[in-house]
């Protein structure tokens, strides 16, 4: 069976990301996506940057481009803090086929942590301020390890728990959820579900209801689960 265009792309980019990852150093990983397994996108890598093996999983910021779908724009060298305290400059290429579909991603990685340690040691020197704070994200080969940090730092900026959310607060949450992808992973509702300690079935509301332009709340200001009932998982 011959090959589908976006298969033949990735075997033709595979011998390239390896080159790449010579040529730049050990401070370099190149990294292949495949967008249409999210929860093992990592079908090539060169280098050991993020620490991800072939069948790990994308960052948020993968997960952002495969909920924008044919409308992902290249994300070209933007910087992230990776778990460990790793500084990285990134650029991710979207792959298209020749009728323009996404379908995966081409990342280049730089680990540039001494040489913004040297540069953070000359500014002080000189008197100037320190670089800007810099976002932590999740690289890792277990997707449900992403989809949990994309959560709790939704939390985080909410800085209350799930229950003390309003109701257009909550439905905010999976409106956002939902625009960075994470619904694109299998079993992410059950996991987001436990993650909040609510039912399944109420986070399928909630997010049924963010998906709806129109959405206008009920006259008790409640979001109706039909006949399942919100509550903590067993």
């Amino acid at each position: 069976m011959a090959a589908s265009e976006p298969d033949a792309i990735i075997a033709a980019l595979t011998p390239v990301i390896d080159g790449l990852a010579a040529t730049l150093g050990s401070f370099c990983e190149v990294v292949i996506h495949d967008f249409r397994r999210p929860e093992n996108s990592v079908v090539a890598i060169a280098g050991t940057v993020t620490g991800r093996t072939v069948g790990g999983s994308m960052s948020e910021i993968g997960m952002g481009l495969l909920a924008r779908g044919d409308e992902a724009t290249d994300e070209l060298n933007y910087i992230t803090r990776t778990q460990d305290g790793k500084l990285v400059k990134s650029s991710t290429m979207v792959l298209r086929d020749s009728a323009g579909t996404a379908f995966g991603a081409l990342c280049l990685n730089l680990d540039i942590t001494v040489a913004n340690q040297a540069y953070a040691l000359i500014g002080e020197l000189a008197g100037t301020s320190g670089p800007a704070t810099v976002p932590t994200t999740t690289f890792g080969d277990d997707i449900g390890s992403v989809v949990d940090a994309i959560v709790d730092a939704h939390q985080l900026r909410q800085h209350r728990r799930w229950s003390e959310l309003s109701r257009r607060e909550r439905l905010e949450l999976f409106r956002s959820l939902d625009d960075r992808g994470v619904f694109a992973v299998r079993g992410a509702a059950q996991q987001i579900a436990e993650r909040l300690g609510i039912s399944r079935a109420s986070a399928y509301n909630y997010l049924a209801k963010a998906r709806t332009p129109t959405d206008a709340p009920d006259a008790d200001g409640s979001v109706p689960v039909g006949p399942h009932q919100e509550g903590v998982q067993a």
